[in-house]
């Protein structure tokens, strides 16, 4: 087990790909007018893709650019100061192939605002890295 100079256990890719499997809210980090933004997003893991659902506005506008975007999730609990942190960069497309969207209908994936968001974003995981943090030691 690989340990960073905080403490922290290093995940390797592996595992961040399976915490991703089993949580669905994520922070999707975009340019914004030279700013930057950090949304919220329900998410499925595709394969090895970061997947969700928009209407059109900031988080559609860095796809359908091919922008290099961030994306993060965790999981805390509180009272026993354990949990784990994965970070994601890629790159994020719209999905627009008639088959992809077909496949990806199957995967049944939520949105994070009661808009209507009938369009499909996918983030590539090229680089992902975590962190997982245990019980103090005594």
């Amino acid at each position: 087990m690989e340990i960073d100079r905080n403490g922290l256990e290093v995940l390797g890719r592996e595992e961040c790909l399976r915490l991703l499997t089993h949580a669905t809210l994520g922070r999707v980090a975009v340019t914004q007018g030279a700013l930057p933004a950090v949304l919220p997003i329900n998410y499925r893991l595709v394969g090895d893709r970061i997947v969700f659902r928009t209407a059109g506005g900031t988080k559609l506008d860095a796809a359908t650019r091919n922008a290099i975007v961030a994306f993060e999730v965790d999981d805390m609990e509180p009272l026993g100061h354990t949990g784990w942190s994965v970070m994601v960069t890629g790159m994020a497309r719209e999905v627009t192939d008639p088959r992809q969207l077909e496949d990806l209908d199957a995967a049944n994936i939520p949105r994070w605002a009661p808009s209507p968001g009938d369009r499909l974003v996918e983030i590539s995981t090229d680089m992902i890295s975590g962190r997982r943090i245990g019980p103090p030691a005594r």
